[in-house]
């Protein structure tokens, strides 16, 4: 399964964009702002542009299994997970529908049910026996 990042707005506190699953549109992302190339401020930079492999592994932090963007370099423990603000993100991507975009603000909703959605599209990827993989452009 390929998955895809378009990231469309770049703002100071986040960066917006949609989310595909193979060539297809299926929801909207928030991330942490994008940062030049080498800089990095803990928490708050998105991941660099690029292709990566997707793991659904156990996490620690939210105690059950979830998609692992894996050897981000300069990154750890960074996933695709559920989540209404940038402030909701370290590093990771958080999928929904954007409701609200602005300078200073953006808002996803359905968070969880799209979250769920993704997964089980996931899983049954998984199952029958496909690489998952992402690219963020």
């Amino acid at each position: 399964m390929e998955l895809f990042v378009h990231r469309r707005w770049f703002y100071e506190q986040y960066t917006g964009g949609d989310l595909y699953l193979d060539g297809r549109f299926f929801c909207n992302t928030l991330e942490d702002r994008v940062r030049d190339p080498g800089e990095k401020v803990p928490g708050q930079t998105a991941i660099p542009a690029g292709k990566y492999h997707v793991a659904l592994t156990m996490s620690r932090r939210f105690g059950k299994v979830m998609p692992e963007i894996q050897d981000v370099k300069g990154f750890a423990g960074i996933r695709i997970h559920a989540g209404n603000t940038a402030a909701d993100t370290s590093g990771c991507i958080l999928v929904g529908i954007a409701q609200r975009l602005g300078e200073t603000q953006a808002f996803l909703t359905q968070s969880q049910a799209t979250f769920g959605l993704l997964m089980a599209k996931l899983i049954a990827a998984e199952k029958r026996g496909e690489d998952i993989n992402i690219t963020i452009q």
